[in-house]
């Protein structure tokens, strides 16, 4: 669309510099960042291992054909790679994805396993094979006691308390996929039966492998094992989680929890050393009511389930394949975005797609320090900051240093701290508007974020979620629409649905915030005028509509109070001009940042959005929009 030589003189005149910024991580990842390798078959994803790892587990998919209906006719497809790393091969059991997990005799390094699965691959009779990667609690727990649950009430907080009179979640049940659950006075009585689906009976410690009995056993571990050179006493991580999702409230004891009238069911899939992809996969389907074979059918099957817990790498065919099967029954999936001040998006399952992705706030209001980021994150939630006095969150956990001893209450920091706030507040929601669907809690979610108090430039999703603002958007007894009202809002089409009177505006490239598409007015250091607008209508049913999108502008000027190059945001109806929003190179930024704007007072009306770049004859701006949405209440 934009000359490409256009395109560089503007970008390349800018003296500008990116900031990189460093930080110290609280948690080590659990595992390195992902391999990459030759890919057997093109029509089988590639292999994701990670470096240093060694596997002994896979998960195979197999294609729907008659020579793979017998183990003896699946075999055929890993046969030769068996031979050829000089293992012995066996399957293990079927998953409730419809993949066979299978087992080598010895475990294979990460290329060696990378190698495996490429000859399996190559043999055309399976769509996807995967290592059976571990996934770990995302959290970094402390010790300590603190006082307050200012991740509800304080200013910095999420607002639950206003969202109590809408909404405490009677009616709601809330799967936490996660270390299990230990016994607890502020949190028994709304917690369901369970399900053990660890199925290493010596990291379960519980004597056996799967199992009716959803109960915490401790996740420590002794110096050199589990690849750290320290060891850890038991997190009771679930315990913790569950807690901020539903701890007994108005009992004079303890702290609230965000849904106080929901159920939790816990489901353990994390024990020493963490947990199998295999296993959470059978969690999430059995925890949204699916079938898993061998195991009983979930009595109180979830609309919502939590997963604090994650690992790097793609998200790969049996974390999709489970997540859909459970969107499938209405289930809402809330999970964790990471705490590796990294991306989001090489950490699973928050890139997975269909799921509801949490990063984590600190008391300030601003992104906490070892939180992942980016344009996979949904949303941004309280998760603690420890180093802080009373920076942690608040909630219930087992006071035993290995195995299960009384019952106590530390603060935690993590983006597993945050997640279960979302996942509460679901059940806030799907209590009050039980017709919601998975789609209509994530928009809502969206909608009823405000602004980061604390800033943020990295990508916090929509914002900090608020509680109060999102209950209210369920006023009526109709679900809110859901869905975007613009066309083509990433630009990814070029041109398509807008109009504009320069054709450079629809780029593609780095520069853009997601995908490659992205649209960019002026940044000529001369006069120019750019406009870019799209026409929509909104319907005259709804309670009020808003305006996003993501704005980075990159400046040459110096001045730090006068605004010579200026973006309006403007809205046409009816032949009458509104400008919503001025924005200059008093703007600057080195990141997109999210801009929120009320279209409440179109509704019914037809309404031409534009964009209007005007650039001074001197000194250059350019302005990036990326990421733009209307959305209805």
């Amino acid at each position: 669309m934009g000359s490409a030589s256009l395109r560089k003189s503007r970008v390349l005149a800018l003296s500008l510099a990116a900031v990189v910024g460093t930080m110290t991580l609280a948690v080590s990842p659990a595992f390195a960042a992902p391999g990459t390798g030759p890919v057997a078959s093109e029509n089988v994803p590639a292999p994701d291992v990670n470096a240093g790892e060694a596997y002994t587990q896979f998960i195979v998919s197999f294609k729907k054909t008659p020579g793979n209906a017998t183990p003896s006719g699946r075999a055929n497809a890993w046969g030769q790679a068996a031979r050829q790393q000089g293992v012995s091969v066996k399957e293990l059991r079927a998953l409730a994805t419809g993949a066979t997990l299978i087992a080598s005799d010895k475990a294979l390094s990460d290329q060696a396993a990378r190698d495996f699965m490429n000859e399996i691959a190559a043999s055309g009779q399976v769509d996807a094979v995967e290592p059976d990667a571990r996934m770990t609690a995302v959290l970094t727990p402390n010790d300590q006691r603190y006082p307050e649950q200012w991740d509800f009430t304080a200013a910095n907080g999420m607002r639950i308390p206003g969202a109590w009179d809408v909404s405490t979640g009677t009616g709601s049940t809330v799967a936490v996929i996660d270390t299990g659950i230990t016994a607890h006075a502020d949190l028994d009585s709304n917690v369901l039966a369970g399900y053990d689906f660890v199925s290493d009976a010596t990291a379960a410690r519980d004597g056996n492998g799967r199992d009716a009995n959803a109960q915490d056993q401790g996740d420590w571990y002794a110096a050199g094992e589990c690849g750290q050179s320290a060891a850890s006493n038991s997190s009771w991580h679930g315990t913790h989680v569950a807690g901020t999702v539903a701890a007994v409230t108005g009992n004079a004891a303890g702290v609230a929890g965000v849904a106080p009238n929901a159920k939790v069911v816990p489901v353990r899939v994390l024990a020493k050393c963490g947990g199998s992809l295999s296993d959470i996969a059978d969690a999430i389907i059995w925890a949204a009511g699916g079938t898993v074979s061998g195991v009983p059918a979930n009595a109180n099957p979830a609309k919502v389930i939590n997963m604090s817990l994650g690992g790097s790498g793609a998200c790969g065919t049996t974390y999709q394949a489970a997540i859909d099967a459970a969107v499938s029954r209405g289930t809402t999936v809330v999970v964790a975005a990471g705490n590796s001040n990294q991306d989001a998006s090489g950490f699973r399952p928050s890139n997975c797609n269909s799921v509801v992705t949490v990063a984590a706030s600190n008391p300030s209001g601003a992104l906490s320090y070892y939180s992942n980021y980016g344009a996979t994150v949904d949303l941004t939630a309280p998760g603690g900051d420890t180093r802080v006095s009373g920076g942690g969150i608040l909630s219930t956990i087992n006071t035993g240093t290995t195995t299960p001893g009384g019952a106590g209450y530390a603060g935690y920091q993590g983006t597993s701290m945050a997640t279960p706030h979302v996942a509460g507040l679901v059940a806030l929601m799907k209590s009050k508007s039980p017709a919601l669907t998975p789609a209509q809690v994530e928009s809502t979610l969206r909608q009823g974020t405000r602004a980061m108090p604390g800033g943020c430039t990295k990508g916090c999703g929509a914002g900090l979620s608020d509680a109060t603002a999102t209950m209210a958007l369920l006023g009526g007894t109709t679900p809110p629409p859901s869905g975007n009202l613009l066309l083509n809002p990433g630009f990814e089409s070029g041109a398509a649905s807008w109009t504009s009177n320069r054709a450079d505006t629809f780029e593609t490239g780095t520069s853009a915030r997601t995908g490659s598409g992205f649209a960019g007015l002026n940044g000529w250091g001369s006069a120019t005028t750019y406009t870019l607008d799209q026409t929509i209508t909104v319907p005259a049913s709804v309670s009020g509509s808003t305006l996003s999108f993501y704005l980075k502008t990159l400046t040459d000027e110096t001045t730090t109070g006068t605004a010579y190059d200026t973006l309006k945001v403007q809205a046409i109806s009816g032949g009458v001009t509104s400008t919503l929003a001025t924005y200059s190179n008093l703007n600057k930024s080195t990141g997109y940042v999210l801009k929120t704007l009320d279209l409440s007072s179109f509704k019914g009306k037809s309404v031409t959005l534009r964009f209007l770049g005007v650039e001074d004859s001197s000194l250059k701006t350019y302005f990036f929009v990326d990421d733009t949405s209307v959305t209805t209440s």
